[in-house]
């Protein structure tokens, strides 16, 4: 049996590399004679210039730069020719953050990290996005590339308060004959009840009411920066523009496009020719819940699975979507370590416990050996 293992990472306890092993080492105990393939994947969040770089090679640089709190942090940029791949939760994702502070934390990192690629001679920058701590809109990002206001940029959603006025030109010049492309891991807006405050906020740390606070604040940045009327700020409105926090919005505003982070993942490592050449397809992440839906490794792994008449089966840290679900997002079926050692036990060994899963489930997926 050939076996394609297509993970993501389990939220910041596995690298999808790390994953995939776990996999197919759990998997092998039970099918020694199986055929298992590993093909990390990321959707634009973490793991994302790692993944790339496995694939298609390319030179790997460091910049430091400001990270979500103030502290310096590096950031790994992958050049391949005139393009340059950036993982913007290197420069503000939550394992920077650790969930907290979420009001005051800025991607000003993030603009520092594409002006050091454009300084490196990138002519295109994509962006992947995902698995930020931020909330700021961009605005950090776009203050770094030399974004004024009658407001600090960098100081996250809180030092928008009072905003009326942005000057993009300076940021614009920055990126001027620079393709700009957003590889983003969700289609939200920016704003309002399915926006990226209310949508993510909660696993940023924010509380109900910090939500409504920072989206009233981003609001008025939008406002300051496109306009009042609709048409004006159809930016924010678009898909993508609320991806880690509103980056998406701020690359959109200097003429970044959007596409799938996963898909441009599963273009770069041939998905779809692997999957055709395997019997099985298995993915995972750390929480399988409905948000893998929009945009996310599991959903985009599935999707390819099922144009080439392959069943997709995931192993995750723990599943929390019921069949009904699960089916209508491609999986024939879900499992959870959670469900087999408990919650607390499969965050503190996660390669041992989700390598055990993979034994589990290779009893009921692969044909049995004869002894």
């Amino acid at each position: 049996m050939r076996v394609l293992v297509a993970p993501d990472g389990f939220g910041g306890t596995l690298t999808a590399p790390e994953a995939a092993r776990a996999i197919a080492e759990g998997w092998r105990r039970h099918a020694p004679d199986d055929v298992l393939t590993p093909a990390p994947m990321s959707d634009g969040g973490p793991g994302f210039v790692d993944v790339l770089h496995t694939t298609i090679g390319g030179d790997v640089s460091v910049a430091t730069v400001r990270g979500p709190s103030g502290t310096d942090v590096p950031v790994a940029v992958l050049h391949d020719g005139d393009t340059a791949y950036v993982e913007s939760a290197q420069a503000c994702g939550l394992h920077l953050t650790q969930r907290r502070g979420a009001m005051d934390a800025t991607t000003y990192g993030v603009g520092q990290v594409v002006a050091a690629a454009i300084d490196a001679g990138a002519r295109r920058i994509v962006v992947g996005l995902g698995g930020s701590g931020t909330n700021d809109g961009g605005a950090g990002f776009l203050a770094a590339l030399g974004a004024t206001a009658d407001a600090p940029l960098d100081r996250g959603p809180a030092g928008l308060a009072g905003v009326t006025a942005v000057d993009l030109a300076a940021a614009r010049e920055r990126v001027a004959g620079v393709e700009l492309v957003i590889a983003a891991d969700v289609d939200v807006s920016l704003l309002g009840m399915f926006g990226a405050t209310k949508t993510f906020g909660p696993q940023k740390g924010l509380s109900e009411e910090q939500i409504l606070r920072a989206d009233g604040l981003l609001d008025g940045f939008v406002v300051a920066v496109c306009g009042p009327t609709p048409a004006e700020r159809r930016t924010a409105d678009a898909k993508g523009a609320g991806a880690a926090g509103g980056l998406g919005f701020a690359l959109m505003l200097l003429g970044g496009t959007v596409v799938s982070g996963i898909d441009l993942v599963a273009d770069a490592v041939g998905l779809t020719a692997r999957a055709a050449a395997h019997d099985l397809v298995v993915s995972g992440e750390g929480t399988y819940d409905f948000s893998s839906r929009a945009g996310k490794v599991v959903y985009g792994v599935a999707a390819v699975a099922a144009a080439a008449a392959r069943p997709c089966i995931v192993l995750a840290g723990q599943v929390v979507v019921g069949t009904r679900e699960m089916r209508a997002m491609g999986v024939e079926s879900a499992y959870a370590v959670s469900d087999v050692v408990g919650v607390e036990a499969s965050l503190a060994e996660p390669y041992r416990h989700l390598a055990d899963l993979a034994e589990r489930v290779a009893r009921t997926w692969s044909p049995r050996r004869l002894d």
